[in-house]
């Protein structure tokens, strides 16, 4: 079977469609999400160690579910530097 991985092109970046989560992933195992509360974001880096941590990665890479969609860096980006 092959791997969802295969020809990927790190990183990676996606949301869910109701912009209050943002995703950066690093690698098959690693991911930063940023999550919009309000007026605050938290921001935390995931080494995935856990099963559904790995596929929650798998689901982002392979949009897997209609509520996650692509997005990228500089959206990525912006909501860090604020």
């Amino acid at each position: 079977m092959k791997s969802p991985f295969e020809d990927i092109q790190f990183p990676q970046y996606r949301k869910y469609s109701n912009n209050k989560n943002f995703f950066k992933i690093n690698s098959p195992k690693e991911f930063e999400e940023i999550q919009v509360i309000g007026s605050k974001k938290l921001h935390r880096k995931v080494v995935a160690t856990q099963f559904p941590e790995m596929n929650l990665i798998i689901d982002l890479v392979t949009l897997a579910n209609e509520f996650m969609i692509n997005s990228s860096q500089n959206e990525f980006d912006e909501l860090i530097a604020d």
